[in-house]
C-alpha cells in the first residue's frame, strides 16, 4: 500500500481542551500530522485516513513534546470553541 503523510499547523488563541487529552493545553501553535493510505483498484486516487496525531507539550517534562492520537472531529470542535471564545471577547470589548 502507498501511504502519505500531511502536516499542518493549527493555532489556538486561548487554552483549550481536546478530546483524548486529559489536561488543558496552552494557547499556541500545534503541528497536526495525518497518515493516509491509497485505496488501490479504483480509477482515481482515493486516500483513507489511518491516523491523525498532534504534537503537544509533555505533561511531565518541561520543554518536551509528545505526540498524541486525536480525532479530527474533536480537533475541529476545539478550534470552533476557540474561535467562538475569541469572537465573544472581541464583541464584549467593542
Amino acid at each position: 500500500m502507498t501511504t502519505r503523510t500531511t502536516r499542518k499547523i493549527v493555532i489556538f488563541r486561548r487554552p483549550f481542551l481536546l478530546q483524548g487529552v486529559d489536561r488543558t493545553l496552552p494557547a499556541g501553535e500545534y503541528e497536526v500530522v495525518t497518515d493516509e493510505e491509497l485505496i488501490e483498484g479504483l480509477s482515481f486516487p482515493v486516500f483513507r485516513r489511518l491516523a491523525t496525531m498532534m504534537y503537544v507539550p509533555a505533561q511531565s517534562h518541561s520543554g518536551s513534546i509528545e505526540m498524541v492520537t486525536i480525532d479530527p472531529a474533536g480537533l475541529q470542535a476545539a478550534q470552533d470553541r476557540d474561535a467562538e471564545a475569541v469572537t465573544q471577547t472581541a464583541t464584549k470589548s467593542s
